[in-house]
């Protein structure tokens, strides 16, 4: 999986670094400062590895000479009290940057997870499996690239990177084929895809040049129907009210794509415990 570049990675730990410590760690200056000590990160739980990069930043931004050995890779699956890495070093620094370490590893192992029991759940059909914009503010791309290690794919990064013409922007251009034409005059090289409502909406969208329809909260009955009439014509998106639990029913009506606002925006932390050697 490719990363986020290396200063979205800095950029986010030290923001989390100065929420947390601040002008200092009050509780660490308790400790000596030559002490030392080694800890080791295990999983409370079964789940897929991200994020590792903010991990191991943290601690170099600590500027201590804390190593971090690692275990496991991120995209690979984690089992109940697997050993995940070892963290030595100073004794301040392991302390003051554990929580906020973990805080990225839990978060974004979390997203990977969640990603993957979906990327499960359509097996073998051919569906691709999309994330969503409902990201945690500020970790957009360490939980998009999350995303990734659990198998599933990025949708747009922002509003910036692709068009996607909602019902708002329809009302406001006053058609579909007016916002597609504007947006193939504008941009004709970013991706340029049409949230649709009914079939009438996706033959227009067809007709105007769209080339992915986002087909909101369709019935399966309609996917289907969709698929029959528009599928190697335009690219089709399910979306909408979709969980793990009916997802593979969805993917079979044969769409091309299924978005998932959940893969990100409702991730519980995987569960890491740190132990002293």
């Amino acid at each position: 999986m490719d990363h986020p570049s290396p200063k979205v990675v800095t950029d986010d730990v030290a923001r989390a670094l100065e929420e947390d410590i601040g002008d200092g760690d009050r509780t660490a200056e308790l400790i000596p400062p030559e002490n030392s000590l080694q800890t080791r990160l295990v999983s409370r739980e079964t789940a897929v590895l991200a994020g590792q990069a903010w991990f191991e930043e943290t601690f170099r931004q600590l500027h201590c000479g804390i190593s971090v050995d690692w275990f496991a890779s991120d995209g690979e699956a984690i089992s109940i009290d697997q050993e995940i890495c070892c963290v030595s070093g100073n004794a301040r620094g392991v302390l003051s940057g554990e929580r906020t370490a973990i805080n990225f590893l839990q978060t974004l192992s979390g997203t990977a997870t969640q990603a993957r029991r979906y990327v499960d759940a359509v097996e073998g059909t051919g569906v691709i499996i999309l994330d969503t914009r409902k990201t945690l503010p500020g970790l957009r791309l360490a939980q998009k690239y999350a995303v990734r290690c659990g198998g599933a794919r990025n949708h747009r990064v922002g509003l910036f990177d692709a068009i996607l013409v909602k019902e708002n922007h329809i009302s406001a251009a006053g058609s579909i084929s007016a916002a597609v034409k504007n947006a193939l005059r504008l941009y004709p090289h970013l991706l340029l895809e049409v949230e649709v409502e009914n079939l009438e909406q996706l033959e227009e969208a067809h007709a105007a040049g769209a080339q992915r329809a986002l087909l909101d909260n369709f019935s399966n009955n309609q996917l289907r129907t969709a698929v029959e009439r528009f599928r190697g014509k335009i690219g089709l998106e399910a979306s909408g009210g979709i969980s793990l639990d009916t997802i593979r029913e969805t993917a079979l009506t044969g769409v091309d794509f299924i978005s998932v606002g959940d893969l990100t925006k409702s991730v519980k932390a995987t569960d890491f415990s740190m132990r002293f050697v």
